[in-house]
């Protein structure tokens, strides 16, 4: 972590303890040890998420190639090991060039090295970078032979955003993929309050320990003087909104001290650590008015548990 990075992550959590209901970017979740224990999270039994969006894919890979189209440059945010983009290029003969953009170097440079090697005729590129925040379109010029854009999100990362911030994400992507471009997005669906809870809160305790970790960065890399036994994992679903709230609840009296601020929590107090929402198709689709996005094709995965979207720039 540089110094710059270092002193966002201070601000933004002083920023965030100091608000009525305390709340910590979830995209503070992911350093190392968190990204594998995510990792670890989607080969629990309980958490159906990834199976799910693999299976879509498998699915309709042929649909989804069709929905693409022709001298396709795809964009991939958040592009991790690149598992699903592989089931894509690997039945996709006309995408022309793919870039992956992800915020660890390290696991960008090796997917990105890997898939060179499985695909030596595909113009791969790879951006280190933020996606939550603007890049410049033009890291992305089409040319020859790529025509145009499709940005590709799998996964169910929109849920973590709220209606609003949903909203200005998708016109964001509208604009980079441009005239003539696409959306392909995936999107975790409404289902049971029971299943939903053991999906964030396995019984195997992965995503508490996942959950939990955000207190060992405070710790480690920010100095904070924190009781991480005063913190438990909570999982709670907010039918209201259709959402899950991860959250950390203080069990006892406690206080966080962090640059020299001290935060004091009573027992029951929580830090809200991330929200992922749910979504019918009719609700995710009621997000996209003034995005410049409207929907072409969905498709679910055998269960029905999750959904992918292509969304044509109009």
């Amino acid at each position: 972590m540089t110094p710059e990075q270092k002193r966002r992550f201070a601000d933004d959590v002083i920023a965030g303890l100091s608000a009525p209901q305390p709340d910590i970017p979830c995209k503070y979740l992911y350093d190392e040890r968190g990204s594998k224990l995510f990792e670890a999270i989607c080969e629990t039994d309980d958490y159906y998420v990834t199976r799910a969006d693999i299976a879509l894919h498998e699915a309709h890979v042929d649909e989804i190639e069709a929905a693409i189209g022709p001298d396709a440059h795809i964009i991939e945010f958040g592009s991790g090991a690149g598992i699903k983009i592989r089931i894509i290029l690997g039945s996709a003969d006309h995408v022309r060039a793919y870039t992956a953009i992800e915020i660890s170097r390290q696991a960008l440079a090796q997917a990105a090295a890997e898939l060179r090697r499985d695909f030596p005729e595909l113009e791969i590129h790879s951006l280190a970078a933020d996606y939550t925040h603007d890049i410049d379109t033009e890291l992305f010029r089409l040319d020859p032979p790529a025509r145009r854009r499709v940005i590709y999100f799998p996964g169910s990362t929109i849920s973590n955003f709220t209606h609003e911030d949903a909203h200005a994400f998708l016109g964001r992507m509208a604009r980079m993929a441009g005239t003539g471009g696409g959306v392909l997005i995936g999107v975790d669906r409404v289902k049971s309050r029971e299943r939903l809870i053991r999906a964030y809160d396995d019984s195997e305790g992965v995503t508490a320990e996942f959950n939990r970790n955000l207190l060992r960065r405070l710790k480690t890399e920010l100095g904070a003087e924190i009781d991480e036994d005063a913190f438990a994992h909570r999982a709670r679903y907010v039918e209201a909104l259709e959402r899950i709230e991860m959250h950390l609840e203080a069990v006892r009296d406690t206080a966080i001290t962090v640059d020299g601020q001290r935060f004091e929590f009573a027992a029951g107090d929580t830090i809200h650590t991330e929200n992922s929402h749910k979504y019918s198709v009719e609700s995710f689709k009621a997000l996209l008015p003034g995005t410049g996005l409207e929907l072409n094709t969905t498709w679910t995965d055998p269960e029905e548990l999750f959904s992918m979207h292509y969304l044509e720039v109009v």
